[in-house]
C-alpha cells in the first residue's frame, strides 16, 4: 500500500452543561378583611327617664324633620350606626348543622378512598418517536466507531492481549443517511495495513495504538475510498462504557448461536455463555463481543458483533428508551471520547433509528486467508473504489 497518511486534526469539544434552571411558583391565597363596621363600635346609651313635669308645648312629640336634625346636629363619633342582627340558633340547631357539615366531609373522604385518583403513568402521553429526539442532519453523516480494548479511557494498560497501549477492538463505519436506512461496515481489525516508516504489514487494530484516532481515520479512508473530510465524527467506547451503555438501556435480548467457555487468568477474563435466546446485561454482552471461536476467528467475532448491534438498534427504538436517551448520553459524555456534540448525538440518534427498514450490514471484500501471512487478511484485489458510498 502507497504512503497514503495524511494525519488529521481532530478536536474535541464538549460543550459545558448546561444549568438546569426550574421555574419555581409558590401558589398562595389572597385572604380578603372583610369589615362590617367602619370604626369602634358606639358605646351603649340608655334612653332618659320621662321627667315628673313637663314645661307647657314640650309635651308633644317632636316632629319627624325636628328629629331628623336633632341627629344630624350631633357629632359624628356619638351618632348610632345599625347593628348587624343575626338570627337566634337553637341549642339543637346548632347541633345538628355540625352533624351535617362532619357527614359531608366523612362523605367526601370515602369517596376519595373508593375511587382513587387517577394514576399518572396511566394517563395518556404524546407519542414520542425518534424523529422527535431533535433536528436530523441535512445530509449524510458517516461516524467512525472504535471499540477500544482497555476498560477506561487512559488506563496505562488494556489489560487484554497482548498487554499494553489499547487497541482497537472493533471498528465500525456508520453511515447516517436523513432520508434513508442506517447502514453499518464492520472493518476487520486483521486487515494488513502499511504506515509510512514500517517495511512491514501491520493489522488495522494496531493504528490506534499507534497513532489514535488521527492514523485510523485515515486509514479507513484511504481502504474505503472515503473524500475527505470524511468520516464526519468519531467515538472510541471502551468496554466500561459498552457496559454501562447496556446497563443504562436495561439490557439486551440476543441469541447467541452456541455455548461459549473461554478462561484467561492473565486477562482476568472468563466468558461463560448459553446458546438461546436470553436477556443479556453489560457484563454479560462484554463477554458476547470477546469471545472468538478458533475455527472461526475474526470473521466468527463480527458475526457477532453484527447480533449485537442489530438488538441495541431494536433496544433504542422503544419509547421508553428514547425518553431516557437525552439522560444516557449526558451520563455516557464523560466516559467515552467523541468530537461529537450532545446534540449532534441526538440528531443522529433521530436520523438512524427514524426508518422502517431494517439495519442494513456490509462488509470488506477480503482475500482467503494464507498462512504466510499469519493472521492478517488482505483486501480482494477485486475490490473497487468506493466500498463506501460518498453520497
Amino acid at each position: 500500500m502507497r504512503g497514503w497518511f495524511l494525519p488529521l486534526k481532530l478536536s474535541v469539544t464538549i460543550p459545558a452543561r448546561a444549568g438546569c434552571n426550574r421555574p419555581s411558583g409558590a401558589s398562595g391565597r389572597e385572604w380578603v378583611d372583610i369589615r362590617l363596621f367602619n370604626g369602634p363600635m358606639p358605646a351603649r346609651r340608655d334612653p332618659p327617664s320621662p321627667p315628673s313635669s313637663q314645661p307647657s308645648g314640650q309635651g308633644q312629640p317632636a316632629s319627624r324633620h325636628s328629629q331628623r336634625r336633632g341627629r344630624d346636629e350631633q357629632p359624628r363619633s356619638q351618632r348610632q350606626r345599625p347593628r348587624l342582627r343575626l338570627p337566634q340558633l337553637t341549642m339543637s340547631q346548632m347541633i345538628s348543622g355540625t352533624l351535617v357539615a362532619l357527614g359531608a366531609l366523612a362523605g367526601t373522604t370515602a369517596l376519595g378512598v373508593i375511587w382513587h385518583p387517577q394514576d399518572k403513568a396511566l394517563q395518556p402521553k404524546a407519542d414520542l418517536t425518534p424523529a422527535s429526539l431533535a433536528e436530523k442532519p441535512r445530509r449524510p453523516i458517516t461516524l467512525l466507531v472504535i471499540g477500544s480494548d482497555s476498560d477506561q479511557l487512559g488506563d496505562a494498560s488494556n489489560g487484554a492481549a497482548p498487554a499494553g497501549p489499547a487497541n482497537a477492538d472493533a471498528l465500525l463505519l456508520i453511515r447516517v443517511d436523513p432520508k434513508g436506512p442506517l447502514q453499518v461496515l464492520n472493518l476487520p481489525r486483521e486487515l494488513a495495513v502499511t504506515i509510512p516508516g514500517s517495511s512491514q504489514p501491520i493489522a488495522l487494530g494496531e493504528l490506534y495504538r499507534r497513532g489514535g484516532v488521527a492514523l485510523t481515520a485515515g486509514a479507513v479512508r484511504e481502504l474505503t475510498g472515503l473524500e475527505p473530510p470524511r468520516p464526519d465524527r468519531y467515538l472510541v467506547l471502551p468496554r466500561g462504557a459498552l457496559r454501562d451503555l447496556i446497563n443504562g438501556i436495561g439490557g439486551l435480548e440476543i441469541d447467541p448461536p452456541r455455548t461459549m467457555r473461554y478462561q484467561d487468568k492473565a486477562q482476568k477474563l472468563k466468558i461463560d455463555l448459553q446458546g438461546g435466546l436470553q436477556d443479556l446485561g453489560g457484563a454479560q454482552v462484554e463477554q458476547l463481543v470477546r469471545f472468538q471461536e478458533k475455527w472461526l476467528g475474526e470473521s466468527g467475532r463480527r458475526l457477532d458483533h453484527q447480533a449485537v448491534e442489530a438488538a441495541l438498534y431494536e433496544r433504542l427504538r422503544q419509547p421508553e428508551q428514547l425518553a431516557s436517551l437525552d439522560y444516557l448520553l449526558q451520563r455516557l459524555q464523560s466516559k467515552v471520547d467523541t468530537n461529537l456534540s450532545p446534540r449532534e448525538a441526538l440528531s443522529l440518534l433521530a436520523a438512524g433509528l427514524d426508518s422502517d427498514r431494517p439495519l442494513q450490514f456490509a462488509s470488506l471484500p477480503l482475500d482467503p486467508a494464507k498462512p504466510s501471512h499469519g493472521k492478517l487478511r488482505q483486501l480482494s484485489k477485486d475490490a473497487t473504489k468506493p466500498i463506501w458510498s460518498n453520497n
